[in-house]
């Protein structure tokens, strides 16, 4: 199982000019990945900004949406060519989870219902690839196609049409950062889709966690989980690593459910995280 690492563009607080600095250290430490999630309503970096900020200062990290939201992104093709110049900026590393977005104020500070959300996206997805391939073009000529099977696209969600659409649309699913039974059943439901589909080789599984590490690492866990989660802060926070012996357990449990990927988001903002992570996976007898 590849194990990555999230960038601190969604903690609230951090210095965005960290991004390319702690981007160079996650490759230099050996994580296989970076991670970058998306909200609306909240004090983040866009995913795609940030992305692009560590392709800068990379060369080999694989770039990673976990997810990005477009169910209130109201343009495909504009979304597709922000998806595109960032595959092409970073010479093929970029692998796109792409989910709906369940936050209701994101969708409603742009005017978008969240009705018919499956459909939407579903139309998102057919104008996007059609950018991707090529097909749209004017006077001045066409936006120039990406390479076959590029960008890589995996589909978030955990209700049976999100399964569907993950195995039939894409080349995986995308976990939810929290709930290891949530996992099981996603794995299972997702391959099953695949194998009716009659698709060749397995889905690609990511899924993330939680991390914080160090002195006070419980108490800004807590602090993180509980601005972000709110009501359901009880449910995530018991999957949230802040030491050795329980980020051993939860790799081995994810890796066990089906998991390809691990991307271990941070809590902290805190440059020392990475080394600190990396270090622990070292006790735990893994390597990113």
């Amino acid at each position: 199982m590849r194990i990555g690492i999230g960038l601190p563009s969604a903690v609230p607080g951090a210095d965005a000019r960290s991004t390319g600095p702690w981007a160079v250290e996650s490759e230099h430490r050996g994580f296989r990945s970076l991670g970058a999630f998306d909200r609306l309503v909240y004090d983040n970096l866009d995913p795609l900004v940030a992305l692009a900020a560590a392709a800068a200062r990379t060369e080999r990290i694989e770039l990673v949406t976990t997810v990005l939201n477009a169910g209130y992104r109201g343009n495909p093709v504009v979304l597709a060519k922000q998806i595109s110049s960032l595959e092409r900026v970073s010479a093929g590393r970029l692998a796109v989870g792409l989910g709906m977005g369940g936050w209701a104020e994101d969708y409603a500070v742009s005017n978008v219902p969240m009705t018919g959300r499956g459909a939407a996206l579903e139309a998102t997805l057919a104008t996007m690839r059609s950018v991707w391939r090529g097909e749209l073009t004017g006077p001045a000529g066409p936006i120039p196609a990406l390479p076959p099977g590029r960008p890589r696209l995996l589909l978030a969600g955990f209700v049976p049409a999100a399964f569907a659409r993950a195995a039939t649309l894409s080349d995986g699913w995308v976990a939810p950062s929290f709930g290891l039974q949530i996992l099981k059943r996603g794995v299972d439901a997702v391959r099953r889709e695949w194998a009716r589909a009659g698709r060749q080789g397995q889905p690609r599984i990511i899924v993330e966690r939680y991390f914080c590490l160090g002195p006070g690492a419980p108490e800004t866990a807590d602090a993180y989980i509980a601005r972000y989660y709110g009501d359901l802060y009880a449910q995530v926070r018991q999957d949230v690593v802040t030491d050795v012996d329980h980020l051993r357990t939860e790799i081995d449990r994810v890796a066990e459910a089906g998991a390809d990927d691990l991307v271990l988001l941070p809590c902290s903002s805190g440059f020392e995280q990475i080394g600190l992570l990396s270090e622990a996976l070292k006790q735990a007898g893994r390597k990113p």
